[in-house]
């Protein structure tokens, strides 16, 4: 018989649910990443929706830009007094305030949406709920570059298109981190989402390459072509998506543990789980659970010189998975320890992040002197260095085991890191490169680490006994207040950056700080009671 080839023998070296694991990981990863491509789009356009050009000798107009609009497309001549060649009505002196209005639009209604958002989508499919979001989204978004080819000059058009559309978006972040949630247990959980999240970094580049290529010629395609890829994702979705492991019969966790049958049963312990030498009970909890869907929760790990559990104290009990439970209410996920202080944190966190997300281009064209489309390419690379960024968290905070503690040091190094590069990004493109990479890091990994390991972690909390009907609801409350943070930072840099941008800086350095600060009370607790992270994972002695 003749060796089997090596890429046939990898293929096998996997199991059938290492495989759908797999592949559903790849799935929320492109899917979550087109709502992001379709997101960056109007930060690279503003620039384009409002340039100035040189007025020449007799009157002649030269724009800035390398490209001319296409032949036909609408074009606005300069008034006899202005030497501004913008799109109506971003062509007004408060450009700014208006361009800021289109981002708060969005993420306000964003934030709005979110918070109702997970109780929906725990009510109904995820497959259907997140497909309905994303034909939605890539309609909405289309709808935006139509007004390009059709000559609109109205506010109010550009302002509901971008409400609607920040609506619709919310169904995406529960279904995907749910969805993951139900696929994956807690091992390593930091690392997987870590890696997962940087669908948030990727989507940003592709969108700002993709408008990037169209915005000085024909920018109206810089939204109808992501949202045309949008909607391509949302068939997709609804193809292949698999909500639940138990749906093809495969395991929720990556590894089960001994003693915890897959997916079939849950055993309670009825006595004292373990003794020392001196036969004194160590653990108070006589009902404490080891549940198939949770390998974490240490039921085996004893410690040194221990005796295991004898088999008569364990009764085996017909698993659930939280199936029949009821979803969780706003007011009982917010009672979850944490959820409260991560979400307040999230909320400066993620208006700085999103400060970037919406403002970075338009800065680079001020500061470095480069057109919408350059700058929209070196914009990139702070997204580049969030992807580290989110797996260095990721890794990290696995590693220690301290949730907390690793946002709070990123956190404390985001804020000098955000004043240097407001001074030395003014000295030349090489520096500017070099601080849009740190700077990414820092910035996005906490961002990253808030909204997937953590809400994660929260959402599956031993004090839910095993509810998985919470996940999509602590993902939306946590999410969604920082979302709240996402609409008024960029509102707020509107606001503030004709004064200067130095003052922009000074308030993301504010916003850092405050972020900081509302997680001092659970850093505090990490370092103090080693392994208490985020899902508070200890075993605690009786008193």
């Amino acid at each position: 018989m003749a060796p089997l080839p090596p890429g046939i023998r990898f293929i096998g070296s996997f199991s059938r649910d290492q495989w759908y694991r797999a592949f559903i990981f790849i799935l929320t990863f492109l899917l979550y990443a087109s709502f992001h491509l379709s997101r960056k789009p109007i930060s690279i356009v503003k620039g384009e929706l409002h340039r100035y050009c040189a007025t020449l000798h007799e009157g002649q107009v030269q724009f800035n830009s390398w490209n001319q609009k296409a032949s036909g497309a609408p074009h606005r001549q300069p008034a006899d007094n202005e030497t501004d060649c913008s799109w109506a009505p971003f062509d007004q002196d408060n450009y700014q305030q208006l361009l800021g209005a289109l981002d708060y639009s969005f993420l306000c209604a964003y934030a709005i949406g979110m918070y109702l958002s997970g109780i929906i989508g725990e009510r109904l499919p995820i497959r259907y709920y997140l497909t309905f979001g994303m034909l939605a989204s890539g309609a909405f978004t289309a709808l935006f570059g139509l007004g390009y080819f059709y000559n609109i000059h109205s506010l109010g058009f550009y302002v509901v298109t971008q409400v609607v559309n920040g609506l619709v978006q919310t169904t995406g972040w529960p279904s995907v981190v749910t969805c993951l949630g139900n696929w994956f247990g807690k091992g390593r959980r930091g690392l997987i989402m870590g890696v997962w999240n940087s669908h948030t970094s990727v989507g940003n580049i592709l969108g700002s390459l993709i408008a990037g290529y169209w915005v000085s010629t024909c920018w109206g395609l810089s939204f109808i072509v992501p949202g045309a890829i949008v909607a391509a994702m949302g068939i997709v979705c609804f193809l292949f998506l698999i909500e639940h492991p138990k749906d093809i019969a495969c395991s929720s966790s990556l590894a089960a543990p001994k003693g915890c049958e897959n997916g079939t049963h849950r055993f309670r312990l009825q006595k004292q789980v373990f003794t020392d030498d001196k036969s004194k009970p160590l653990v108070s909890r006589t009902s404490l659970r080891c549940l198939a869907e949770d390998p974490e929760l240490q039921c085996l790990l004893l410690p040194e010189g221990k005796h295991p559990v004898h088999q008569s104290h364990v009764v085996v009990l017909p698993a659930d998975g939280g199936g029949s439970m009821a979803a969780i209410s706003f007011t009982g996920a917010l009672r979850i320890p944490g959820v409260v202080e991560f979400s307040l944190c999230l909320l400066f966190a993620k208006s700085v992040s999103y400060t970037f997300l919406c403002w970075l281009p338009l800065y680079i064209t001020n500061v470095d002197h480069l057109d919408a489309r350059q700058a929209g390419e070196l914009s990139t690379l702070f997204d580049v260095g969030g992807i580290f960024g989110g797996i260095l968290a990721g890794v990290i905070s696995d590693r220690l085991e301290k949730r907390a503690s690793t946002c709070g040091l990123m956190l404390l190094l985001a804020a000098p890191t955000l004043y240097t590069f407001s001074t030395i990004s003014k000295m030349g493109l090489e520096a500017t490169v070099a601080m849009l990479l740190l700077s990414g890091a820092l910035v996005s990994g906490p961002y990253a680490l808030i909204t997937t390991a953590v809400s994660a972690d929260l959402g599956t909390h031993k004090s839910l006994k095993g509810n998985s009907h919470a996940l999509a609801t602590v993902t939306a409350i946590i999410d969604g207040t920082g979302s709240v943070g996402a609409a008024l930072g960029p509102l707020l840099a509107g606001l503030l950056s004709p004064s200067g941008w130095n003052n922009v800086f000074y308030m993301l350095m504010f916003a850092d700080a405050c972020a900081l600060l509302f997680l001092i009370r659970l850093i505090h607790k990490e370092l103090s009671c080693p392994g208490s992270a985020a899902g508070d994972q200890v075993l605690f002695k009786e008193h």
